[in-house]
């Protein structure tokens, strides 16, 4: 495995290996701190691609708060480890400027609910910033797939459908998302949780998982929601942003529930925050 730092070295890598835009490569995108999750995007993209690059670049246009840019872990040299060992074949880990060429920025994006609901309202210019790296990481590496974690389930559509307005060709592949032993997803963050954080934070899962049983069991999923919705705010250690069903493909707030796909949840646990979701 090879450890590229710039575009330049990248664009030779491609000469070097004979490799033309479109050939059998697969892309996983990550900003870094990786974990079990991320391995097994690697490893899927490594069964179904020829060769597989995994990019890590802390994006500082998609963080609202200097303060969470800044605590944001790092440490390339574990990641490294955990790429290797899942098929990784290059690691991209460029500079924001010279992925951006120049200044990192971003132009406002506005494509309705997708990149206006939850998460976008929540965290306003995030999928500014997303939509600018995934860009400027398509247009450099030019992949056949191009692998994301179902964790992160509005970012998937929201990248999806840049691909479609942007990179046509590119196929973008939505991952499983995983979970521990006990069912808290999996997420670099969590690395910042003391135990009891990392208790509290499994509630979150626990409400998910109990809206999905309810609702198999006759129960009216708005009444479900509504019912963990309030359980979440009664902990006093939560500070819950949202906990809703969707369609993971127009993230209305306005869509019927009979049309939702998923139930997600934003929350704060000891001033980290952390999102998730279940489909019904």
């Amino acid at each position: 495995m090879k450890i590229i730092h710039t575009s330049a070295e990248l664009k030779h890598w491609f000469k070097e290996h004979k490799i033309r835009p479109m050939n059998d490569l697969g892309f996983v995108p990550t900003m870094g701190a990786l974990h079990v999750g991320h391995a097994s995007l690697i490893a899927r993209a490594t069964k179904e691609c020829e060769k597989v690059i995994v990019s890590i670049l802390v994006n500082p246009t998609q963080f609202n708060e200097k303060g969470d840019l800044d605590s944001y872990p790092r440490n390339l040299e574990e990641d490294a480890i955990i790429a290797k060992e899942a098929g990784c074949d290059v690691i991209f880990a460029p500079s924001p400027e010279d992925l951006y060429g120049g200044e990192p920025s971003a132009e406002l994006v506005d494509w309705g609910d997708v990149t206006n609901e939850f998460e976008g309202k929540s965290r306003p210019g995030h999928f500014d910033g997303v939509i600018a790296v995934v860009d400027k990481f398509f247009q450099v590496i030019s992949p056949k797939r191009a692998y994301f974690g179902a964790k992160d389930l509005q970012q998937v559509a929201v990248v999806y459908k840049m691909a479609q307005i942007r990179h046509p060709s590119v196929e973008v592949v939505e991952c499983d998302l995983v979970r521990d032993s006990e069912g808290l997803a999996l997420s670099s963050r969590n690395s910042r949780l003391s135990k009891k954080g990392l208790k509290m934070a499994l509630e979150l899962s626990l409400a998910l998982r109990k809206v999905k049983d309810t609702v198999a069991t006759g129960m009216p999923v708005m009444q479900s929601v509504n019912e963990s919705r309030e359980a979440l705010k009664a902990l006093s250690e939560l500070e819950i942003e949202y906990f809703d069903g969707v369609n993971n493909l127009s993230f209305s707030s306005s869509d019927k529930s009979e049309n939702w796909t998923h139930i997600i949840v934003a929350a704060w646990v000891e001033g980290v925050r952390l999102i998730d979701n279940i489909r019904l």
